[in-house]
């Protein structure tokens, strides 16, 4: 049995439905979706309808009109797996714009739907649900990225070096990973759920026929996470020419299983020409299909670097959905490969660099970046912040600090 952990969007969604008719709660399924909707929808008197059950799904399909005529306030879950509801959904809000009247859930990102994207462009705000932060598990609210950008980090009372922060990182966010205590058990939910993802979500949304080349590639793409992406490369590793395998990325990006990072650049033209480097949503997902144990954590530092780097990236980007500003998530190199890990950008440009260790001991080597990175965005470059394995924030010089990772769940 899972435990509910309040979430941090909850006061976002109240606030989204009381002046808009439809909002859509989007993430990847088993993130937490259903159980907060439901609960809203107790809360608020509005009728719940899953598209995971069959009958209403049946009932969707055949006759979305009917069902959408017969509704005043409703939460659907799962949307995506009936899509010709939006239109029913549409032309009901159009005769009656009440806000709050529509409240849906979507494990695939519906967004790139064409019927979405034209039929409810006006009427629907989006809001994201990732896996659990690792603030949300430990009842914090407190945000790191609007803190950062005030030029300040979060402490921390809950510190977490050494084996413990393995174990958070090996765990990732989803609840029902967190519930289970033995790795072995994570493991087991951890494959069946990407099978199913697979046998089920990627069929619904995106209609590949060849689902048995899904998982070798998915495997394909773990091993080079946190690396730019080269599609050819990767796509040949499992018998798939380069267009076939950004499709596929492109699907998986749909179910919220990773996400392109571009790199960051002064001039944005530049942007679109350069690689972006993939990044996984989760760790504990990524740790099942790399197959890396805990004691594995520890002696292969390089690898386990791979996963912590993904476990920040994930939290960062849990941060953003619920923060009070507007920011980007991207990553910096060169020409001279100088790298930074994680580049936030908010809406002026200002920006605060990340650059993330595996290690207890920082060296002036692990700063180089951040340096470059400073020198290259004058005025814009707000702080850089080393995240490491350790338990004190100190000042690197100016405008750098190292802080624990354990900071990114404070206060």
């Amino acid at each position: 049995m899972t435990s509910f952990y309040p979430r941090v969007i909850q006061p976002r969604i109240a606030e989204a439905l009381s002046d808009t008719p439809v909002v859509l709660l989007a993430g990847p399924r088993q993130s937490g979706k259903t159980t907060l909707v439901k609960q809203i929808a107790e809360q608020q008197g509005l009728r719940y309808i899953t598209m995971d059950d069959e009958l209403s799904l049946l009932a969707a399909r055949e006759d979305p009109a009917g069902i959408i005529r017969n509704l005043d306030r409703a939460v659907i879950d799962e949307i995506q797996r009936a899509p010709q509801l939006l239109l029913a959904i549409k032309k009901s809000v159009d005769e009656d714009r009440r806000p709050g009247r529509f409240l849906l859930t979507g494990s695939a990102n519906l967004m790139t739907l064409p019927t979405v994207a034209d039929s409810l462009a006006g009427r629907m705000e989006t809001l994201m649900l990732l896996p659990l932060s690792q603030s949300e598990i430990e009842s914090n609210s407190a945000n790191w990225v609007d803190r950062a950008f005030t030029g300040q980090i979060l402490d921390t009372s809950t510190i977490a070096v050494g084996s413990q922060l393995v174990d958070r990182v090996l765990r990732g966010g989803y609840p029902e990973a967190i519930s289970r205590t033995a790795s072995r058990r994570r493991k087991i939910w951890a494959r069946q759920y990407i099978d199913a993802l697979i046998q089920r979500d990627v069929r619904d949304v995106a209609g590949i026929e060849k689902l048995d080349q899904l998982p070798r590639f998915l495997s394909a793409l773990a091993q080079t996470t946190g690396q730019m992406c080269n599609y050819s490369q990767l796509g040949a590793q499992v018998g798939l020419d380069g267009k076939t395998a950004s499709r596929y990325v492109s699907v998986f990006e749909q179910m919220y299983l990773l996400k392109r990072v571009d790199v960051w650049a002064h001039n944005r033209l530049k942007r679109l020409v350069k690689t972006a480097k993939l990044q996984f949503i989760d760790s504990g997902l990524l740790a099942s299909l790399l197959d890396i144990s805990a004691d594995e954590a520890h002696t292969e530092r390089t690898r386990f670097g791979n996963l912590l780097e993904t476990f920040v990236y994930a939290e960062l980007l849990k941060h953003i959905s619920t923060a009070d500003g507007d920011y980007r998530l991207m990553y910096y190199r060169d020409a001279d490969k100088f790298e930074v890990d994680l580049v936030i950008e908010d809406a002026l440009g200002q920006l605060v660099a990340v650059e993330v260790k595996a290690t207890a001991t920082v060296k002036q080597i692990d700063l180089r970046g951040l340096k470059k990175l400073a020198n290259q965005a004058e005025k814009q470059f707000k702080m850089g912040v080393l995240l490491y394995d350790g338990t004190e924030t100190l000042p690197l010089g100016d405008r750098l600090w190292a802080a624990p990772l354990s900071t990114l769940w404070g206060v």
